[in-house]
C-alpha cells in the first residue's frame, strides 16, 4: 500500500479516534514517570496542553517522553540550558511554561 507523499502519517493515524487514543496514552505516560516532581511538572503540563495538540505535536510530545528523567527536569528546572540539537517546539514550550510558573527559580 502506497501513501500519498504530502500526508505525514497514514490517515487512520491522524483520525479523531487515533488522535484521542494518543492522548490518553500520553496522559498515562506523563504522569507515571516515577518521580512525584516529575510527575506532576511533566503530567501538569500535558494534562493542560494534549487536548490541543495536533498530531505532528503529538509525535514531538511523545520523543519528549523518551528523554531521560534527569536531563529533562534539568532543563525544565532551569539547572542546565537546553541543549540547542536537543531543543523542538513542544520541549521549548514546555520550558517556557515552566519558566512562567516560576519552576526551579530559587527566591
Amino acid at each position: 500500500m502506497q501513501h500519498n507523499s504530502t500526508t505525514t502519517l497514514p490517515p487512520e493515524q491522524d483520525s479523531e479516534e487515533a488522535l484521542a487514543s494518543r492522548r490518553r496514552r500520553l496522559r498515562f505516560r506523563a504522569s507515571h514517570r516515577g518521580t512525584f516532581e516529575t510527575d506532576a511538572l511533566i503530567g501538569g503540563f500535558v494534562e493542560e496542553n494534549v487536548g490541543t495538540m495536533n498530531a505532528a505535536e503529538l509525535t514531538d510530545m511523545e520523543a519528549i517522553l523518551e528523554i531521560p528523567d534527569p536531563d529533562l527536569t534539568d532543563w525544565l528546572f532551569g539547572r542546565l540550558p537546553l541543549p540547542p540539537e536537543r531543543e523542538t517546539p513542544m520541549l521549548r514550550r514546555m520550558v517556557d511554561a515552566c519558566r512562567a510558573k516560576g519552576v526551579g527559580i530559587a527566591g
